[in-house]
């Protein structure tokens, strides 16, 4: 047979190969066979071979599965598309990196219709399941009129004749006692739940267990199904609710206990998204137990026996206290204010009930106002529902005042629970002000999360400048920077994405006035109807000059100013929206112009492209020069 391969000669390239464009309609299945060779041991920057999808209507692809581990055999990667009213195209990049010995090959892309966890082994690469090896007892490949083992079936499920294919696995060579052998599904890449369905035939002399368990990228197992029947001489349907809202694996496991145990036979795996049992249970919705405190407290709310604890609360822009952390301008909750702050308070707020046996990441932003030590004023605790078990996951040490500070926790339970935020005002000198917002769940682990593929139109500047470079180097130029910027009084103090991670941002005194610098994205693909952009900008000194955002079409000179603030603006991130449109493809400008004193940094973090026109308007802003009384806090 044929294999495409990529030409190692050109050091640091990347090779593209692009699909035609497809559509389907129906949930469909990738299947890649690829080897990665090398002779080199390590190599600081190897050869990668990634997988992008390309969307109708979308400015970036979206990389579905990336790969750099070198073997000397070909693997096989399962890749789940959802269904889609969109045409697409599947683009093949192999990055050569620094590795001189490196090559890349591709033998066989395949996109079929069905779940990739779907199987009849009549197909040679078994649709990526795996056995994992043992010395003992494995699952081989039966049928095909291959009659070399002593308990082999007369016939497969699928044709129904020896000429089809099954998996089994037989006792014979077993020398320990509870010997097991597992065949291991392809990773979920896609959230999926429903019905997994299966047939198998079990003969057994003495014990065998049959077991199926899904394990998650952390390596937890989660029984899902266990043989009942002792005997089943003919094919027998199994049925399971399976339920993977992040990566998993399905292992299907036999454990022998003697070598005239018996042996176990397998074929026909398939999945469908409806339960199988009659439970019209929707599945939960993580986004729902989420709140941005914009319109009200949504699901989470606080026990009239404790009193008013938090507050939600609303800051006009202002210099000298930062507003919300959503949009700079909009509400969050603020607790131990001037009607809490007796010793001894407590204020609670609780969240949705959560279902039990999930893993969850909980994600929120805190900020701290107080002269004194405020470790310990908020925490989290699990508040599980049938017995009043508090378990305290999270409290607060110290942190930089007045930051927006991202807190993650990962944490599984049993049975249905609450997330509870404690306030807790120990004594007079303990009462700062304690404030939260944009509450987010998740499901999976946080690490897990932070594995997850990046979003292709997301930038905030954590690990690189992304898809923008500098126009020109030098005096005038954007720096990608931690924590507060070196004047006092101008720029920000952490950055919006975590409070302590990465922004880019203007640094004034090496600058003179009316110096600009700008931030070009690269060639972004032109598409027909709108795009939205989003992004946060930082804009507080008292001689802060201009941020500007301009479009520039391919073949035009000119470029289209799209957005402009002047002056100072706030203490605060505050979030800007522009919506655009370009058929040609296009790259987005941002200049900022140094203003009048050293008091001139301005700065933005975390910029967001999407298609579609964008869900809110931005309110038109006022220039600067303030009254006293936006320092004041609305209730």
């Amino acid at each position: 047979g044929h294999y495409i391969s990529v030409d190692t000669s050109y050091e640091g390239e990347k090779a593209v190969l692009s699909s035609p464009e497809l559509y389907s309609e129906e949930w469909s299945c990738i299947r890649l066979i690829y080897q990665i060779a090398t002779t080199s041991e390590t190599s600081p920057d190897p050869a990668r071979l990634n997988l992008y999808l390309r969307q109708e209507g979308e400015s970036f692809d979206r990389l579905l599965w990336s790969a750099k581990e070198p073997s000397d055999s070909w693997l096989i990667a399962s890749l789940d598309l959802t269904n889609s009213t969109k045409k697409y195209k599947i683009v093949l990049e192999g990055e050569m990196g620094q590795d001189k010995s490196a090559s890349i090959a591709v033998f066989e892309i395949k996109i079929t219709p069905g779940y990739c966890i779907e199987c009849d082994f009549e197909e040679n690469h078994l649709c990526g399941f795996v056995n994992r090896w043992n010395p003992n007892v494995n699952w081989f490949v039966g049928g095909g009129n291959i009659r070399n083992s002593q308990s082999i079936l007369p016939k497969d499920h699928t044709l129904n004749s020896e000429l089809g294919h099954y998996m089994y696995v037989d006792s014979v060579y077993v020398k320990h006692f509870q010997e097991v052998a597992q065949l291991i599904s392809p990773k979920t890449t896609t959230p999926m739940s429903g019905c997994l369905s299966f047939y198998y035939q079990l003969k057994q002399e003495s014990s065998i267990v049959f077991t199926v368990y899904l394990r998650d990228t952390s390596g937890f197992y989660e029984e899902i199904w266990k043989t009942e029947s002792a005997l089943s001489a003919d094919w027998v349907l199994a049925e399971v609710d399976f339920n993977a809202p992040y990566p998993m694996e399905v292992i299907f496991e036999v454990a022998f206990n003697s070598a005239k145990g018996g042996y176990v036979a397998l074929d026909d795996i398939s999945f469908s998204p409806v339960y199988c049992s009659n439970q019209t249970g929707t599945p939960f919705n993580p986004a729902q137990a989420g709140c941005n405190f914009e319109e009200d407290l949504c699901r989470f709310y606080q026990d009239h026996k404790d009193g008013p604890g938090w507050s939600r609360v609303k800051v006009k822009r202002n210099v000298y206290r930062a507003g919300d952390h959503t949009t700079g301008f909009g509400y969050y909750l603020l607790a131990n204010t001037k009607f809490t702050s007796q010793p001894g308070y407590i204020g609670r707020l609780y969240g949705p009930t959560l279902p039990g046996n999930l893993q969850f990441c909980l994600r929120f932003y805190y900020a701290l106002y107080g002269f004194f030590k405020m470790s310990g004023t908020l925490a989290v605790y699990i508040f599980e529902e049938n017995h009043v078990v508090q378990e305290k996951i999270w409290s607060v040490l110290d942190s930089p005042k007045g930051v927006w500070t991202q807190a993650e926790i990962s944490f599984k339970k049993p049975m249905p629970c609450k997330v509870v935020f404690v306030s807790w005002c120990k004594s007079f000198w303990d009462c700062g002000l304690v404030a939260l917002d944009d509450v987010s769940l998740s499901l999976g682990s946080c690490q897990a999360a932070d594995l997850l593929l990046p979003n292709p139109g997301e930038c905030t500047f954590e690990k690189d400048e992304c898809v923008f470079t500098q126009k020109k180097r030098g005096r005038g130029s954007w720096h990608r920077r931690r924590g507060p910027t070196p004047t006092s009084y101008t720029g920000p103090k952490g950055d919006h994405t975590t409070g302590v991670g990465y922004y880019m941002y203007i640094e004034a005194s090496n600058m003179v006035y009316g110096q600009r610098a700008y931030l070009v994205s690269r060639s972004l693909r032109g598409t027909s109807g709108k795009q939205c952009l989003t992004f946060f900008y930082h804009m507080y000194g008292a001689g802060t000059g201009l941020l500007s955002v301009y479009l520039k079409k391919e073949g035009d000179d000119e470029e289209i100013p799209l957005w402009r603030r002047t002056g100072e603006q706030s203490i605060s991130w505050l979030r800007g929206l522009i919506e655009y449109e370009s058929d040609r493809n296009y790259q987005i400008i941002f200049e900022a112009i140094r203003g009048v004193s050293m008091r001139s940094d301005t700065a933005i973090d975390d910029i967001l492209f999407q298609a579609g026109p964008c869900l809110e308007m931005e309110e038109i802003q006022f220039s600067s020069g303030y009254p006293d009384s936006l320092n004041e806090i609305e209730y």
